[in-house]
């Protein structure tokens, strides 16, 4: 398939460097405001033709589908716009900053026939899908509570040298940025969020939303927990994880990108042997970066169209992420 890229930060450059490295996908275009973002990729990649206007590139590319890795606030009017232009859409996490606007991004797929899809690769994570399958396979018995921590540092220049992040209409705010992969794995697990009590705070940064909160949680499940989230953590990231307490075990998971296996302890359900958990930094030989499988989403995104089978987080799925967002926030 045919991918254009538009949006060329941090997270468009893997988008580049995946689709790049992918056999099934060709990148055919990229699209950035950022004229010497577009001619250093471009160059990077063999003359890869760039776009500094993101409709022209719409008519003009060719390309079948469109990943949006552009400031959040503009995820939901860029997806309609590639739909109305019969592209499917990969939007990247958050798929919008309401649940209004991500219904919108749905209707507007449905009507125009093309697909939907929100980047959600944690879900690929080793010690995710274990968990996973031991929950589906009821070896947790009842569970009972869960407990997920974003404990992380963003020093003040992360805020003050982009011209989006900290403001609320581009970025949201931090549980859009920093919890919105853990709250989609809490959700995928337990249910939808049906409960939230929160207390929350900008204690350290300079910007127009929390830097700090705590969250009371109930699941549609009965399935109860708390969610800590900061990026004020002191010079350093210190945790990311995620706790499951059941009836038959207890397992944690936890690691920079939720990588590790910290505990686990599930009764007559002992951890595979020779599991290999090291997180390895990505290197597509053009491209450097901390450890993300939006490798094996994309891989398994073009065999869901190959095979024409789902598989991969589509919009209504993405949502409930959106949903329970915005009940944390207003709780």
């Amino acid at each position: 398939m045919k991918f254009a890229i538009v949006g060329i930060g941090h997270i468009g450059k893997r988008h580049i460097a995946v689709i790049d490295a992918e056999p099934n996908a060709e990148l055919v275009a990229i699209c950035d405001i950022d004229l010497d973002r577009c001619k250093e990729q471009s160059e990077l990649y063999g003359g890869i033709p760039y776009y500094q206007n993101y409709e022209e590139m719409l008519r003009d590319s060719g390309c079948e589908i469109v990943s949006i890795a552009t400031p959040h606030g503009l995820h939901a009017e860029m997806a309609m716009q590639a739909a109305k232009h019969k592209k499917h859409i990969l939007v990247e996490k958050p798929m919008a900053l309401s649940v209004d606007d991500s219904n919108k991004m749905i209707e507007v797929a449905e009507q125009e026939g093309v697909k939907l899809y929100v980047v959600k690769q944690n879900r690929f994570n080793i010690p995710i899908k274990l968990a996973k399958d031991a929950l589906d396979d009821g070896k947790l018995g009842k569970v009972y509570m869960v407990q997920c921590n974003v404990m992380w540092n963003r020093h003040k220049e992360y805020y003050s040298n982009s011209d989006w992040k900290g403001k609320l209409d581009l970025e949201g705010g931090a549980l859009h940025t920093q919890a919105s992969h853990f709250l989609d794995l809490l959700v995928w697990w337990f249910g939808e969020l049906e409960e939230a009590k929160t207390v929350r705070g900008t204690l350290h940064h300079d910007i127009e939303f929390e830097d700090c909160g705590v969250s009371a949680l109930r699941f549609t499940s009965g399935v109860i927990g708390s969610l800590l989230w900061s990026t004020a953590v002191y010079n350093k990231n210190y945790e990311g994880s995620i706790t499951i307490i059941g009836e038959k075990g207890t397992i944690k998971i936890g690691g920079k990108y939720l990588n590790k296996i910290e505990f686990w302890d599930v009764q007559s359900y002992p951890l595979p042997e020779d599991i290999e958990f090291s997180d390895k930094p990505n290197n597509y030989g053009k491209y450097k970066g901390s450890s993300s499988n939006h490798d094996k989403l994309v891989h398994e995104l073009m065999e869901n169209f190959a095979e024409k089978r789902n598989g991969i987080v589509e919009g209504a799925e993405g949502l409930k992420t959106i949903r329970a967002i915005d009940k944390i926030y207003q709780g």
